[in-house]
C-alpha cells in the first residue's frame, strides 16, 4: 500500500485543532477551529475523493482515541467510511482498541508500518497525528502528502513539519483552490531535498 498523509494547515504551519475550540487543547492552545470558516462544497468534494482512495487508516494515540470518541457520533458524508474502514493505530500504551475494526501496531512503529505498507492495497492514509506523520517521513516511510492549508495565521500551536529528522524532498503533482480560499496541494515524496548555489538567473531561463 502506498502511505499518504493528509493535513490541515494554516499558512504559518498549524496543524493542531482545525475543527473546532476543543478538538485539541494541549499545551494551553485556545484558537482551534480557523478551518471550519473556510469550507466549501469543492474541499468536500476533495477530500471524500481522497477518502475513496483508502484501504486503511493510520493513526497516532491521540488522533485515534479522538476519532473513536467522534466519529461514530457524526452524520455526515465521510462517515460511513471513517467508521468501517480498518484502522491501525501505532501505540505502545493501548492494549485494544474500542473503535472497530482497529489493530494496534506495538513494538517498533518502522518495522510494523513497513510490513504495513507491503501489503497490497491502494492507500494507507494518516489524518491528523502530524507527529506520526512527522516521524515517517524522517524514517523514509511516506509515499506522498496532501495538505489544505487555511488562509489563516495564528501565530501558535503545534506545527506540522517540527522536523528532526533527515530533511525530505517533495514533487508537487496537483494544486487547486477553493472558492472559500483553500488551497489544496499534492506531493510525492522523493528522498532528502535537493540543494543547488544560487548562480544568476541566466541558469534557468
Amino acid at each position: 500500500m502506498k502511505l499518504v498523509l493528509t493535513e490541515f494547515v494554516t499558512l504559518d504551519g498549524v496543524s493542531q485543532g482545525p475543527g473546532s475550540s476543543t478538538e485539541d487543547t494541549t499545551d494551553g492552545f485556545t484558537q482551534g477551529g480557523w478551518l471550519v470558516p473556510h469550507l466549501d462544497e469543492l474541499f468536500v468534494q476533495r477530500t471524500s475523493e481522497w477518502l475513496d482512495l483508502a484501504d486503511g487508516l493510520l493513526l497516532g494515540r491521540r488522533t485515534y482515541e479522538a476519532f473513536a470518541r467522534d466519529w461514530p457520533q457524526i452524520d455526515d458524508p465521510f462517515s460511513a467510511r471513517m467508521n468501517s474502514l480498518p484502522k491501525y493505530v501505532v501505540s505502545n500504551t493501548l492494549t485494544e482498541g474500542t473503535w472497530n475494526p482497529t489493530t494496534v501496531l506495538r513494538g517498533d512503529p518502522i518495522a510494523a508500518v513497513g510490513k504495513l505498507k507491503a501489503q497490497p492495497g491502494r492507500e494507507l492514509q494518516i489524518h491528523g497525528s502530524a507527529r506520526l506523520g512527522n516521524f515517517l517521513l524522517a524514517a523514509g516511510l511516506l509515499d506522498a502528502v496532501r495538505l489544505v492549508i487555511a488562509p489563516a495565521v495564528i501565530g501558535s500551536g503545534r506545527r506540522l513539519f517540527d522536523h528532526r529528522g533527515g530533511s525530505g524532498g517533495l514533487r508537487l503533482t496537483k494544486h487547486e483552490s477553493t472558492p472559500k480560499g483553500l488551497v489544496l496541494l499534492e506531493y510525492d515524496v522523493v528522498g532528502a531535498a535537493p540543494v543547488a548555489q544560487y548562480e544568476g538567473v541566466s541558469a534557468f531561463v
